[in-house]
């Protein structure tokens, strides 16, 4: 392994003592670490670098982290795919609104799509006032600027913006007079009858990024001449000073801001130059390759990028009616969602990888496979009507039986592997204690149960016989008691019941994929 920055690989230690265990924050300054620091021998054990550090401290990092690159934020044009109008012409990214609601991997791909292309429609969205805020709180949160919570985009009798127009709107983003500029817009369809009217988007880092290369000189003038982006009413007077074209610092696209409406007076730098840039950009812009025109009809709702996607609108006649509601949002709350999504999509990868394949395997001498016993205990639950979390709880209530993930001991060797424990330790990765509460204390039921129910023992199969006196055999009175006080005995009582029904051969069960929507509702 090539020598690594010594302070560097100190600040990102991950071990409790460096960093908070719940939300990974440091818990030291980097002034805090002394001025010779240097490590004092490591060596690499079970997959993990192992560094003991000339102030006593130990630190364990993974060698796949340690591999991994730098991925970044996701903001620049290195992580979208720059497209042109004729990328679309088998459709649209788009999704029903109530699949999006229930399906998380319905959501994830809405949420990418924006993320990646910078938009995507929603279908069927209900036509009532208001409810475009309802979208954007599905994934964030609504930006309130001095249009309000939501505008209408409709004909105005005063207006304070050509929006509220019939008017023909060129390619344009949003707001760039504000800093920070709101960075999402939606616009949900409730009415468009009238002729005209059609929506457009035209991809402005493939814009810019065509002016770069045909131009570099007119590219490097618009990303390096601050503009003034002005707006005033009545009760407003917003201004901010930013390029057309803005770029990090490794030179990578990173935000477009262009309103011919609202540029302002531009009064320093080689006012020549700019307008000869801003003239051959704006015509890129217009280019009818890189305009994408469609029409939104009621119940669609637009999600667009407003720091990379121009959007425009053609005339139309006032012979009908043409009504959309919109709203401002952030990307940083859509990628904060997404990624939740991906975390949760991962670890139920994961746990269905366990029942696909260790899960095939025997069930502790019991005639069913520990897959198919685990899933009959959630069909039992289900079939009570329990409530999520039971289900979810009698669905994953022996985790910690599957070897290869959780290292679990055999329990049919006469050793007690701790399963509940085991198990529910590894699934407060992802579940709160209604979940795994039940899970840590299912074993400590049946144990209960054989102190308080006299029939309750000779109904148990022989195999789970053999595990009751492994697990320490019947409670004693003070500990039925002290075990009925707790706070989660009901529920942990409850899949027990459920996981003793689960043991018939070829009982019919749902699959794993069925629970796999009330899971991803319960993870954290």
């Amino acid at each position: 392994m090539p020598e690594l920055p010594t302070y560097w690989l100190r600040d990102n230690c991950p071990c409790a003592e460096c960093r908070d265990p719940r939300n990974g924050q440091k818990l030291f300054q980097i002034a805090d670490l002394p001025e010779d620091l240097a490590i004092a021998a490591q060596c690499e054990m079970n997959g993990n670098l192992e560094v003991l550090w000339s102030d006593g401290h130990r630190s364990r990092y993974p060698l796949a982290w340690l591999a991994e690159a730098g991925d970044g934020d996701g903001r620049t044009e290195a992580d979208k795919r720059l497209w042109v109008a004729a990328d679309f012409r088998r459709g649209l990214p788009e999704a029903g609104w109530e699949a999006y609601l229930a399906d998380p991997a319905e959501q994830a791909a809405v949420l990418a799509a924006v993320r990646r292309s910078g938009f995507a429609v929603l279908r069927g969205v209900p036509t009532t006032e208001g409810k475009v805020c309802e979208v954007a709180e599905s994934f964030g949160f609504v930006r309130v600027t001095n249009y309000g919570e939501l505008f209408d985009v409709r004909v105005e009798p005063d207006p304070n913006n050509l929006a509220f127009t019939s008017a023909a709107i060129t390619p344009h983003t949003d707001n760039p007079y504000r800093d920070p500029v709101p960075t999402l817009q939606l616009l949900h369809c409730l009415e468009n009858s009238a002729t005209g009217g059609d929506s457009g988007l035209v991809d402005g880092f493939k814009a810019a990024a065509v002016l770069r290369e045909e131009a570099p000189a007119d590219f490097a003038v618009l990303t390096g001449t601050p503009v003034p982006f002005v707006f005033r009413d009545r009760g407003t007077e917003l201004r901010a000073d930013r390029p057309l074209i803005d770029v990090d610092a490794l030179g990578r696209i990173r935000e477009v801001r262009f309103n011919n409406r609202s540029i302002g007076t531009l009064r320093s730098g080689d006012r020549n130059a700019f307008y000869a840039a801003y003239r051959r950009f704006a015509a890129i812009t217009l280019r009818p390759e890189l305009q994408l025109t469609f029409r939104l009809g009621p119940g669609d709702c637009l999600i667009f990028d407003n720091t990379r996607l121009l959007h425009a609108r053609t005339a139309f006649q006032q012979d009908g009616h043409r009504h959309l509601q919109g709203c401002y949002a952030d990307l940083d709350s859509l990628a904060s969602t997404l990624a939740v999504l991906h975390r949760r999509t991962a670890a139920l990868d994961a746990v269905a990888e366990l029942f696909a394949g260790e899960g095939a395997g025997e069930y502790l001498g019991e005639a069913v496979t520990m897959a198919e016993h685990m899933l009959q205990a959630a069909a039992a639950a289900e079939a009570a009507q329990a409530p999520a979390h039971l289900i979810a709880a009698a669905l994953l209530h022996d985790v910690g039986h599957f070897h290869g993930t959780l290292h679990g001991r055999d329990l049919m060797q006469g050793q007690d592997n701790r399963h509940s424990d085991s198990g529910a330790d590894w699934l407060a990765q992802w579940f709160g204690p209604e979940v795994t509460g039940p899970v840590r204390l299912h074993v400590a039921a049946k144990r209960y149960l054989c102190a308080v129910e006299p029939d309750y023992r000779a109904r148990l199969s022989e195999a789970s016989e053999y595990t009751l006196k492994v697990q320490g055999g019947p409670m004693d009175d003070a500990q039925a008691a002290a075990f009925a006080a707790l706070p989660g005995a009901a529920d942990a009582v409850a899949v027990r019941r459920w996981d003793d029904e689960a043991k018939a051969a070829g009982a019919p069960t749902p699959d794993f994929e069925h629970y796999r929507p009330l899971l991803a509702s319960l993870m954290k």
